[in-house]
């Protein structure tokens, strides 16, 4: 679970402008913090197959967010990619 501060922090990354909370690009951002969060609890916590199954619809609903916004406008994909340090 992402405290408020931590959320504010991730999308600041990737805004696009001052009050831009739900784009695409913030919507990574978090998702993105929210794997990495929920990553160290499992590698704690192997057996937790709920928060397993958890991270995986993450990791797929930011593919999925990630292959959108490549199809609308692949230098804002490279820019995310870049910033979040994925791939």
């Amino acid at each position: 679970m992402l405290t408020t501060r931590k959320k504010q922090t991730a999308i600041k990354k990737t805004q696009i402008h001052d009050k831009d909370t739900g784009s695409p690009d913030a919507q990574v951002s978090i998702l993105s913090k929210q794997i990495d969060e929920l990553a160290k609890h499992l590698k704690k916590h192997p057996k937790d197959n709920h928060s397993r199954k958890g991270l995986l619809k993450m990791v797929a609903d930011r593919q999925s967010l990630l292959k959108y916004v490549l199809k609308k406008d692949p230098k804002r994909h490279k820019k995310i990619i870049k910033s979040l340090e994925l791939k």
